[in-house]
């Protein structure tokens, strides 16, 4: 066990520290403001203030970790060892740098609460954060900071402190439509053939009346195949399923259809299920708790899974809403058109509401890709950009998310390749 002094406990200290010492590297720790109680500790210990006490292991505090609510900070980067940092410490600090607030910072997703321009659907931009600014967004820093500080504390106490985690890759499948063609109705169905004659796109308007009149499948109806590579190369999913109601964002089939609620069934026994909130249910409390109901009656179990794929997430009224309704999983954390680690780490934590000071039941599990990432490079820049996260998230033992459409494997033949390369991350581990 490791003792921490702090002279006051704060919400974001207790919040950092046991990310860090405990969900990253498995230790257990406690807090004492005790300065009697920790030097008298015979056992492993930090302190953790703006002087050391003695010849302990010192990390200098930068002031963050004792605010509260959100103050305008200034971030003069440095580098450790090779690896980006910044809140740089005094030489006095066994860590260059104040790792905790730094982490803070980037967990708390801080600067999302900082005045910034949005993009055109309303999201913070990746373009906006000081990780893609200073060109570290692919990397998870935290896990990397946080394996470094382990080797210091090994130095320090000349013993062997282990890493209590192994690696893990897992992959989503995000159903928005579940079918293309199918189940949409006549009116919808004679619209988009109308549409698609007077646009002159043909292509679609045929394949549109082989798949009604069953001269070919769905294209979106991708389900057997997939769960027979699952079977084959021993891969888990975890599925999202829209249930909202349709709207010019929302072109799902009805959730009353009972197909579609058989194929959700289905789904569950050969993985794990979620929700997918539609538009309007991510900044609308009432909706999200109506789309929940929904699932939940179809599937029997109470909701604990939720992804907000397309649109991303607006913290943190999001958040916010998760916790109103007690969902406790959330996959929202990434940035949809870029890859990367928005939050700086591969590892699931809780949130924490900045607004309220407190830290929340809420799990985040982020993930480095999604395969809205795609359509913007090659397939070789994917197969390159997919190798290099995930070596980084091997090298920490962490744990790797990759979010797919089951529109991307539209045509199946063609794009199955990008399924290959998911399946490799889960069968050579």
């Amino acid at each position: 066990m490791f003792l921490i002094y702090v002279k006051t406990l704060t919400p974001r200290i207790s919040y950092t520290f046991k990310h860090l010492l405990n969900s990253i590297l498995g230790y257990e720790i406690q807090f004492t403001s005790k300065i009697e109680e920790f030097i008298a500790h015979p056992g492993l210990k930090i302190s953790y203030g703006k002087k050391k006490l003695g010849n302990e292991f010192f990390v200098q505090q930068h002031d963050l970790l004792d605010q509260q609510g959100i103050q305008d900070i200034e971030i003069n980067m440095g580098d450790w060892e090779g690896l980006p940092c910044f809140f740089k410490c005094t030489q006095d600090s066994d860590v260059p740098f104040d790792i905790f607030a730094a982490s803070f910072f980037l967990l708390s997703r801080y600067e999302e609460y900082l005045p910034h321009v949005k993009d055109e659907l309303g999201r913070f931009p990746f373009q906006e954060s000081l990780a893609f600014k200073e060109d570290f967004l692919e990397l998870p820093v935290i896990d990397l900071w946080t394996l470094k500080f382990r080797d210091l504390l090994e130095n320090r106490f000349e013993k062997k402190l282990p890493l209590q985690r192994t690696y893990q890759a897992s992959s989503i499948m995000v159903v928005q439509e579940v079918f293309k063609y199918k189940k949409k109705g006549i009116v919808r169905t004679l619209g988009a053939l109308v549409r698609d004659i007077v646009k002159l796109q043909f292509k679609p308007s045929l394949e549109r009346i082989k798949t009604l009149i069953f001269l070919q499948s769905d294209p979106y109806d991708i389900y057997d195949r997939l769960i027979e590579r699952a079977r084959l190369h021993k891969m888990q999913w975890t599925f999202f399923f829209q249930l909202s109601d349709f709207s010019l964002q929302n072109k799902n089939i009805s959730f009353h259809k009972l197909s579609y609620q058989a194929l959700i069934k289905s789904m569950g026994d050969y993985g794990v299920l979620g929700l997918l909130p539609g538009f309007d249910a991510l900044d609308k409390l009432a909706i999200l708790r109506k789309e929940k109901k929904r699932w939940e009656n179809i599937v029997n179990t109470p909701l604990s899974r939720v992804l907000s794929f397309q649109y991303g997430v607006n913290l943190p009224q999001f958040y916010n809403n998760l916790d109103k309704l007690e969902i406790s999983q959330d996959f929202s954390m990434g940035y949809p058109k870029h890859p990367g680690f928005r939050a700086g780490t591969c590892t699931p934590f809780l949130y924490y509401d900045i607004n309220f000071e407190r830290i929340s039941p809420l799990t985040i599990h982020p993930y480095a890709l999604s395969s809205l990432c795609f359509q913007e490079f090659s397939f070789f820049d994917i197969k390159v950009r997919i190798d290099n996260l995930n070596s980084k998230v091997r090298e920490v033992n962490g744990k790797f998310l990759c979010l797919i459409e089951n529109a991307l494997l539209d045509p199946w033949d063609e794009q199955v390749k990008y399924l290959s390369l998911l399946e490799k991350l889960q069968t050579n581990d």
